[in-house]
């Protein structure tokens, strides 16, 4: 079942990272091991993988953040590792979209039976959910507005519009999650990959010239709504 199952290590423990990197090889899984959450994002915008194994004390971005960005772009399973105890931990973890959590000390052998489950499910899921995810590539708005999330192709009136990564990456999560306010630093944070309250500058050059190209006036917006003092949300009306 291990044969050509890539997984994403988030561990800055180098002792606790290479012990369940070595387990998990020599179980045959495509392990990749980052040793920052900023470099653990970094890594899943990257590539595909089948599954994430978390830590929650991580520099750069705690395991917290990791999570919440994760979810917000994919339904891959997500275990936390961690020596925290507390119960609110726990929940907090959970509450951003984690699937499951293991208390280190831990069993390797339970680690691996929690992947096997966790996986079995996963393809379950996206074996029974397959209609729906191929429609969900394509999104349509009132205004003439079309993305292709798959293709990374976005067209206003039939006509192509050249945004650039970031500028797609920010268009791409407002659109996915219509009417949901992100802050910018959260959107700093997923896009760039960064901790950083400095971006905030960095985001609104970047949300005016992607209004710019989409012919969005922020005084009547049809798509990206300005809500002052807070961020950004979708509004865009969906065309079923």
């Amino acid at each position: 079942m291990a044969d050509g199952v890539k997984v994403l290590l988030v561990e800055d423990d180098p002792e606790i990272g290479r012990i369940v990197r070595d387990h998990l090889r020599r179980q045959n899984y495509d392990v990749t091991w980052a040793s920052s959450g900023a470099e653990g994002w970094e890594d899943f915008q990257a590539q595909p993988y089948d599954l994430v194994l978390v830590d929650l004390m991580l520099p750069e971005m705690d395991g917290f953040t990791v999570c919440k960005h994760i979810r917000l772009t994919s339904h891959v399973p997500i275990l936390i590792m961690s020596a925290r105890h507390e119960d609110e931990a726990k929940v907090r973890g959970l509450d951003l979209g984690a699937d499951d959590y293991v208390t280190k000390p831990f069993s390797l052998t339970e680690l691996s039976a929690r992947i096997t489950s966790h996986l079995r499910r996963y393809r379950r899921y996206k074996n029974d959910d397959a209609p729906a995810r191929i429609e969900e590539n394509r999104l349509e708005f009132a205004g003439g507005l079309t993305i292709d999330s798959e293709k990374k192709e976005v067209c206003l009136n039939n006509i192509p519009v050249a945004l650039t990564p970031k500028e797609l990456g920010l268009l791409l999560l407002l659109a996915e999650h219509p009417h949901r306010l992100f802050t910018k630093q959260e959107l700093y944070e997923h896009i760039w990959g960064q901790s950083d309250l400095e971006g905030n500058g960095t985001v609104t050059v970047h949300v005016k010239s992607l209004r710019k190209k989409l012919q969005d006036d922020k005084r009547d917006s049809r798509f990206i709504q300005t809500v002052w003092g807070s961020g950004y949300r979708f509004v865009g009306e969906a065309i079923s």
